[in-house]
């Protein structure tokens, strides 16, 4: 007898982010297809696709636009290396990124996922203010709870005990500032009072230590690994004037955040500031191919500008730039520009937004239902431990994939689920907390 798509991962596959023994009694999801925010299983179920699939899918699975670029690609340049070389898509996309921060951010620096953005934005930082003579400014500074990836050099600026405490002995570790979580309010205080409180204290780190401090690195508007906590612009605002006035360098970490999700392209937009550094990737692609991305300011850039080529940026990847990853990046910013997104997705976000309100307010064991954009979130009170893996369980049976970090449940869905499938999406959740709260 033929063993099933289930059977033979187990067997084969280790899982990210997985206990494997849980799936002796939690079945994976075997899915063999997408169409649009579907998927579809191997015994022919589908599943509102509610996190995108971790945060990567825009534009649904197999959208037919993303298709068509990748095809062409295809038959033109799979692969070629970009040091020495350079291709078309490339060098475009690097122009629009660039065209897209108003030529502020103007140098594009490409690898493959978020943890190497992550750490090519710290050791472009450190190494910049080397080759400037400032050799003491080493150290970084992160946000409390704040998540950046878990290779070994970014676990240095994630302040997520469940995935840094078992790698402590490698990781060098930074400095943390409390987070501006809007969650954290004390009585009478506003969003804004919190960011203005956590900007407080940073500002007294970097009056204490700034000669010392590369980098300031955060997740603008929300921390999504943090149980989507979510903080007002100023925080950002502030940050930057101080990381100005303390010669710091500002990375925003738009991993998650970017690419239209908190409601305009990039999340700091929202406080009316550029970063010196940005790293973007996850929904870049469009959710095909691993692809990421730094964007640095000139001066960045020109502190490695030299004949010495030990001052040059020693970093790479074998898949750097990849050309179909490119293309695939590129049908998805034509998509933002044809589509005009931003603008569809501030009516769809209001849409989930009410679904949520009209169906989760009054729930007895709800709290701080919150959004920014296509992003929404809250909390179940007095969760169990083991509330992740039975909500999970149960929106499966109900029809969707969400997946709650800790007791916080949220929506990320992709930008093409229309008014019926964001209710049942919502629906769904309702299902599930109600069998697991039961």
């Amino acid at each position: 007898m033929t063993a099933s798509l289930l059977e033979r991962s187990l067997a084969a596959v280790w899982h990210p982010c997985t206990q494997m023994k849980h799936h002796e009694t939690l079945p994976l999801v075997p899915v063999v297809r997408g169409e649009g925010p579907w998927l579809i299983t191997e015994d022919g179920r589908r599943l509102l696709d509610g996190i995108s699939s971790w945060w990567v899918n825009l534009f649904g699975h197999s959208n037919p636009r993303i298709n068509a670029a990748l095809r062409d690609q295809l038959e033109r340049l799979e692969h070629v290396l970009l040091a020495g070389a350079t291709h078309p898509p490339a060098v475009e996309l690097a122009e629009r990124l660039r065209a897209l921060t108003d030529g502020e951010l103007g140098h594009a620096f490409f690898a493959s996922d978020g943890a190497s953005a992550t750490e090519i934005a710290l050791k472009m930082s450190f190494h910049s203010w080397r080759n400037r003579g400032l050799t003491e400014k080493n150290r970084f500074l992160c946000v409390a709870d704040g998540y950046h990836g878990e290779t070994v050099g970014a676990l240095a600026v994630t302040d997520v005990a469940l995935f840094k405490d078992a790698y402590a002995p490698l990781v060098r570790q930074a400095d943390t500032v409390p987070s501006p979580d809007a969650r954290r309010a004390n009585a009478g205080e506003s969003a804004v009072d919190v960011a203005r409180r956590a900007a407080a204290a940073l500002e007294e780190k970097l009056a204490a230590e700034s000669e010392r401090i590369a980098a300031f690195i955060v997740e603008p508007l929300v921390q999504c690994a943090a149980g989507m906590a979510m903080h007002a612009p100023e925080y950002l605002r502030l940050a930057r004037a101080l990381c100005d006035r303390y010669g710091v360098h500002l990375i925003c970490d738009e991993i998650a955040v970017g690419n239209g999700r908190t409601g305009t392209f990039f999340a700091h937009e929202q406080a009316g500031i550029r970063p010196d550094l940005l790293c973007l990737s996850k929904g870049i692609s469009g959710g095909y191919l691993p692809l990421s991305i730094v964007l640095c300011r000139d001066d960045i850039y020109r502190a490695f500008y030299d004949d010495d080529t030990r001052r040059g940026f020693l970093h790479s990847h074998s898949y750097t730039g990849n050309p179909l990853a490119c293309r695939a990046a590129l049908a998805t910013l034509d998509i933002f520009r044809d589509d005009d997104v931003l603008a569809a997705n501030r009516e769809r976000a209001a849409l989930l937004g009410k679904f949520l309100q009209e169906t989760f307010a009054a729930h007895p064991a709800v709290r701080h239902i919150r959004q920014r954009g296509m992003i929404a979130a809250f909390d179940v009170a007095d969760a169990a431990s083991d509330f992740p893996r039975r909500f999970f369980a149960a929106a499966l049976e109900a029809g969707a994939l969400l997946r709650p970090i800790g007791n916080t449940v949220y929506f990320m869905p992709p930008y093409v689920m229309n008014e019926p499938e964001l209710r049942a999406l919502v629906d769904a959740a309702a299902q599930a907390l109600t069998t697991v709260t039961a």
